[in-house]
């Protein structure tokens, strides 16, 4: 008897476990959606192996589409997490930082003609180039939210505002255009590899901010900034710096996205390149169960929200939702699983079920 009741415990600790993780939430909002897609068509799972115009094998589908338009999301959730983490506030800006760091690929990709025969610069020059510049402007936002104390959400209302003017500025107005078809690699396919190159660029991403919170202390000064400012400056941090710092990995994080985003169509509309990219990042940090507040985070759970946002987007379109009223429809779900993925909610779950549990000894 003793045995069956140890047995029921150790299941109802594993179970609650497993509920306590943060990664549960967006994971059960993954398979939920999953669940959805299977019932009303599951057609929507159908992988197909074709060719493009080139001639190369691609695989097209749904599910593909999640994870190369996903892909971009998972990496802005990294650099939005460790904002978000350090300062208790986002960033508004990235749509806008995205053109500029894409304008600025571009205007050293063409040089002084916008339609040019061969590449003026190599690629991996001009892709250094918008880190720095990226970086750059993430350093500004940094430096306002950090040393002038401005609220991160109004301190990059500045960039959000003036940025794709700035971006349009760098290439004097004019649309550049690429037609050297490798630089179209890093937004769509390597030849002979079926699966989207930007997926690849997502995975390195992950694995390198994940080598980066592994061997370095990282993680736990930002979150000690995030938790207490004063405390973390007593215990000898500088709250300024890690604060400044984690707008550059952003910074550097928006420059991935950029050579990703202008390399998909091999030019810039500067009005539309990454349109309210900001708000699916934002939500993919809080989906992740990280508390927007500030403080402690898991890298993977954004990770995770952040696909579970593009499955849900793509859910949408796929249900021929109307482009105008899909904001709609997706922040109706999301205030969902935001609301039951708080932590003041699973705190409340946890003392609920542990109510339950005495009752159960009594």
């Amino acid at each position: 008897m003793q045995t069956n009741e140890a047995k029921k415990s150790n299941e109802s600790n594993f179970l609650m476990k497993i509920v306590k993780n943060q990664c549960f939430i967006p994971l059960a909002a993954l398979l939920l959606l999953a669940l959805f897609n299977l019932i009303a068509d599951p057609s929507f799972f159908k992988i197909t192996l074709g060719y493009n115009s080139a001639g190369n094998p691609v695989l097209s589908g749904f599910l593909v589409t999640i994870l190369d338009s996903g892909s971009e999301l998972a990496i802005l959730a990294i650099g939005m997490t460790l904002v978000t983490a350090a300062t208790g506030g986002q960033d508004i800006s990235v749509g806008a930082a995205i053109a500029i760091s894409g304008s600025v690929l571009l205007r050293v990709l063409c040089g002084s003609n916008s339609r040019p025969e061969t590449l003026q610069a190599p690629i991996i020059v001009a892709f250094l180039v918008s880190c720095v510049v990226a970086m750059l402007f993430g350093a500004f936002n940094g430096v306002l939210v950090a040393y002038f104390k401005i609220q991160p959400m109004i301190a990059t209302l500045i960039l959000y505002t003036a940025g794709r003017s700035i971006a349009a500025w760098i290439n004097n107005n004019e649309l550049p255009v690429i037609s050297d078809t490798t630089f179209t690699y890093f937004g769509e396919f390597i030849p002979g590899i079926p699966i989207p190159t930007p997926f690849f660029i997502a995975v390195a991403c992950m694995i390198l901010i994940g080598i980066v919170l592994k061997v370095t202390n990282l993680r736990l000064f930002t979150q000690a900034v995030g938790i207490n400012e004063s405390s973390s400056r007593l215990n000898g941090l500088n709250p300024a710096f890690i604060k400044v710092l984690s707008f550059v990995i952003l910074g550097l994080c928006v420059a991935v996205v950029g050579l990703i985003k202008v390399s998909r169509i091999s030019t810039i509309n500067y009005s539309v390149i990454a349109k309210d990219i900001e708000m699916d990042a934002i939500l993919a940090v809080a989906l992740g169960g990280n508390a927007l507040s500030g403080g402690k985070f898991n890298m993977a759970a954004s990770i995770i929200g952040a696909y579970v946002i593009q499955f849900l987007t793509t859910t949408l379109y796929k249900f021929q939702v109307q482009s105008d009223a899909l904001p709609a429809y997706k922040a109706m779900v999301v205030i969902m699983l935001v609301v039951v993925s708080a932590p003041v909610v699973r705190e409340k779950f946890s003392s609920l079920t542990k109510k339950l549990k005495v009752k159960e000894v009594a």
